[in-house]
């Protein structure tokens, strides 16, 4: 519990646990901006393949990692 309470006095800005990624759709080549913590199918709006799926918090991803760029 100390462990805890000293992070949380150093972070004094508190940085968002969440982010924009962009996406490029593995079918059709299009980039997609999607949010890592979607509450829904996140489709390519070109094709329409999914590439997003939420899951409890965090989505899941259906693309390789090589198409992910952090945006924020």
């Amino acid at each position: 519990m100390e462990g805890f309470n000293l992070r949380k006095e150093r972070e004094i800005i508190p940085q968002p646990r969440s982010r924009f990624l962009k996406v490029q759709c593995p079918d059709c080549g299009a980039e997609n901006i999607v949010f890592d913590k979607a509450s829904t199918v996140v489709k390519c709006y070109l094709c329409g393949t999914v590439l997003a799926e939420p899951r409890g918090g965090k989505s899941t991803l259906q693309v390789k990692k090589e198409s992910i760029q952090v945006l924020s």
